[in-house]
Parts: C-alpha cells; structure tokens; sequence
C-alpha cells in the first residue's frame, strides 16, 4: 500500500506552536471580494459610473494619441502608471482561467469577476486590432515614468507607444495577448456571444502573428521592456500556451495538430517548476493534462507526467521535492515579490486538482500516493498564510483581517486623493509621500503585496518595493483560488 502524506496535522502542530490555531475560520468570500476591488484600483482610463474605488479618478484618456490610436483603458500592473503589455495580457487569462474554472463558486462576485476580465480583453481587443500586422504592447517610457512619483490623474510624464511588428517581433507579448483574448472568450461565451466571438476572432489573428513573426519582445523594444518585464524565458512557452488557449476556446482541431507538431520543440518535455507573467509552461502543462486526464486523448498524456513532476517537486516528503518553504510553511521563488509564485502555484494545485478529481483523484510522485485532497491542503496552507495565518500574523493582502501592511509602494495609494487635494502634486514634490512614515492615506484594498522574505520577514516600508508593491498578476490567480475556498467553506483537507 502507497503511503499517504498527513499535511493537515503537521500544519496544525506547526500553527499551535505559532499561536495561530489552524482551525481559526477565515472569511475567504471577503477576501475574494477584497482580491477583485483591487483591480478597480489599477484601471486607466475612464472610469465607470459603477466605480467602488472612489478615491481613483481618470487617467491616461489620451493614451494613443501620439500614434493616432485608440489605447485609452487596460490596468496599471502595479506600483507606477506604466501600462505594460506583457504582465496585463497574463493578469487577463488568469482572471479569465478563474472564472471558467471557479466561477460557478464565485456566487455574488462573479460579475465582478467578469467585469475585471473584460477591463483587460477591451483594451488588449484594441491593442490587437488597431493597426493591421501590429500589436500595441506598452504605453509610458518606464524610464522616464519611475523618475517620479506622480498620481495617475496628475501624470505628465511622456505617454510614448511601443509596438511590436512584423520587422520588429514580439511572439512572446503576442501569443499571451491571444491567450488572453481566447480565454475571456470562453468567459463571455454565454452571457455576451457577439463580444465573445470578436475575441475569439481577434485571439486567432494576434496568435497568428505571433507564430508567423517569430522572435522576442525583448529583442525588439529592449531598454522600455528590459529589466522591468524582460522576457526571461523566450518565447517558445508563450507559443504553446497561446495555442492551448486557442484550442480550448475554439475547439479547431488545427490547434491540436499545431501543438502535436510543435509541442517537442516548443518545450513539451521540459520539466519547470515556477509560473508567472514570464513563463508559462508548467501552466500550459496543467492546462493540457485535462485532455488526457477526462478525454483520454493520448497525444496529451506527456503534459500529465510533467504536470505530475511538478506537483511531486511541491510537495514535501514526496519523491521528486525540491521546494523550498519557510520555517512558516510559504512556498518561496525568490526575493522580488515571491508572492506572485504562490499565488499562481496555488491556482494551479487547485485546478489540477480538480482535473484529478474525475479521475480517481491521485498522482503518485514515487512511493508516495498524493491525492486530489492533499493538494487542496497545500493550497490551503498558502491561501491562510497570505490572509493571517502565518508566523508574524499578518496578513499580505491590505484591508483583509486586523493587521496588514500600511506602507504599500503605490503611487496612488500613497498620494493624496484627488478629492482632499485637488492640486496638482507635481513630479518631485510627490517623492515626499513615497519617503513619508504615514501609512497610506488611501486603503489600497484587497493589494497583495510582495510578502515576506525566505525567514518569514517583512518590513513594511514603502520604499522596500521587493516586498511592499502590489501587483495584478499577484492577485489575478488568486481571485480564482479563493473562490474555490468561498465556494467549500467547510473543506479542510
């Protein structure tokens, strides 16, 4: 008989030595809630009626206008008032894999949910379709942006466009941009079908692009993309995660066929063990496994051994381990915003869990029987240490529980609203409120910042960017992790 791993009671152990007993009832639908109100705090553009963040005012109206396009909207990804492509299209296809995955769990969110998809796929369809053979990727000199510390409203930094075409490749920010356009079509299938065919029509155009002009987003655009959002990986893992996206939301066997035929040289075979904004393969793996896990379709069965290597290097004890956690049980990446590693890792664990589910529920990582239940329970682990639930008692996401950080590194937040100053804060004479002690005059509400460091330490200091800037690809996987909690409130294991 396969042993099995007992998580639940070595975190329960660990949590009582720690004074923060395990069975402390987290309201995970709060945090949903607070996860997605976040992303109304990074929209430019003009701003709906329905807004909630009200200390937010409009920004970027005439974003495009140097090049004669419209590229007014889409999400700030963190701290500055750059809108930078790459980050945005992934915020958008795990906004959107939350939703088809989690969104019958999301109950009275689940329209805010789609709303936060739809802020993104609006203006990554603009970005897309502007200009024939190009792809608008980025708006605002990142250079000239990070040399002050402006509100959105106030900017006045250069709003230079940047773009990636045929003489100039991008298929990296490329097939992301489809991945995301394909899966917020599944999103609004349904509910908006005309919208949700504009997508899809849009997704199939960009992918093509991508895979017709091959080349690297960082190559072409280099010092405003590089070392903010360079594309680290290349571009082979954005092809195969584009056309998963694509075949998946088209059903067009021609996508099947194109990742049989380029799967091997696309990175098929190749075990990763982390996913974000940059690399996308271990995702992609997960995403392709459900065809061989509930279709049986053979051609897929390598992306469920290397999804299952993946799950075996996460899980402690197990053959295959090689994670490493802190003392207070956080899976940790590295020490620039590692948050954003355990949010995505614990989208994934919960979804391949799920696949599991209709098929007998387990994986085996050598001699060790690791179940459906005892990924849910590693998910869990990470979700409670985020909310609270963690050595030092804080929680990382800002306006959930007691105590959260108050010196987040937003510009926004930071600065005062428009409404209790309504002059303009000029470009240096805001580095006073980034160097201020104050906390933050306005509740960045549902943030998840970086998180603490390798030892479970964290300074809540606004100029630590590494552990105080939020970002929405931190928070996007998250949305759809916390709605599978919100929607099983009595699961523990």
């Amino acid at each position: 008989m396969v042993p099995k791993l007992s998580y639940p009671l070595l975190f329960c152990v660990f949590l009582l030595f720690n004074q923060h007993c395990a069975t402390a009832t987290l309201n995970y639908a709060d945090a949903l809630e607070k996860s997605i109100l976040f992303l109304e705090a990074q929209r430019s553009g003009q701003l709906p009626a329905n807004q909630r963040v009200t200390w937010r005012g409009n920004s970027g109206l005439s974003d495009g206008s140097s090049n004669q396009v419209d590229l007014v909207g889409g999400y700030y990804d963190a701290g500055d008032n750059v809108k930078f492509g790459l980050p945005m299209a992934f915020t958008t296809t795990m906004l959107a894999w939350g939703v088809i995955e989690f969104g019958n769990m999301m109950s009275g969110q689940l329209d805010n949910a789609r709303a936060a998809v739809r802020w993104g796929s609006d203006y990554l369809l603009k970005a897309a379709t502007a200009t024939p053979d190009s792809l608008y990727v980025q708006v605002a000199d990142p250079n000239q942006d990070h040399r002050c510390w402006e509100r959105p409203e106030d900017m006045d930094t250069p709003r230079n466009v940047y773009r990636v075409t045929a003489q100039n490749p991008g298929s990296d920010v490329a097939a992301e941009t489809a991945a995301a356009l394909a899966a917020a079509s599944i999103v609004f299938k349904d509910s908006d079908s005309a919208y949700s065919a504009k997508l899809l029509q849009a997704a199939t155009k960009v992918f093509d692009f991508a895979d017709r002009y091959r080349g690297s987003y960082s190559d072409s655009l280099s010092s405003v993309v590089c070392p903010f959002y360079c594309s680290y990986s290349g571009y082979h893992d954005e092809l195969l995660w584009g056309a998963s996206w694509l075949h998946r939301a088209s059903e067009d066997t021609s996508y099947m066929s194109y990742i049989q035929s380029n799967g091997h040289t696309l990175g098929a075979e190749e075990d990763d063990y982390s996913f974000s904004w940059d690399d996308k393969r271990v995702g992609t793996k997960v995403l392709l496994s459900k065809g061989f896990i509930q279709n049986k379709i053979d051609a897929l069965q390598v992306y469920k051994v290397h999804s299952d290597n993946y799950i075996c290097s996460l899980v402690p004890g197990s053959n295959g381990f090689q994670s490493q956690y802190t003392p207070g049980g956080l899976l940790f990446k590295g020490s620039d915003s590692n948050l954003q590693y355990v949010t995505s890792t614990t989208f994934l664990l919960l979804t391949y869990a799920k696949y599991l589910t209709t098929n007998g529920g387990s994986i085996t990582c050598g001699s060790t029987r690791v179940s459906a239940k005892d990924l849910i329970s590693l998910a869990k682990k990470q979700v409670d240490y985020i909310l609270g639930q963690n050595p030092a008692g804080t929680s990382y996401m800002v306006g959930f529980g007691n105590r959260y950080p108050l010196h987040v590194h937003h510009r926004g937040s930071s600065l005062p609203a428009l409404r209790d100053h309504p002059g303009r804060i000029s470009c240096n004479d805001g580095f006073q409120y980034l160097y201020s002690g104050s906390p933050n005059p306005n509740l960045l509400v549902g943030a998840i910042v970086g998180g603490p460091d390798s030892g479970d330490g964290f300074s809540d200091d606004r100029n630590n960017y590494r552990q105080t800037e939020p970002a929405t690809y931190i928070n996007a996987p998250f949305v759809g992790a916390l709605a599978f909690f919100a929607g099983n409130p009595n699961i523990w294991h």
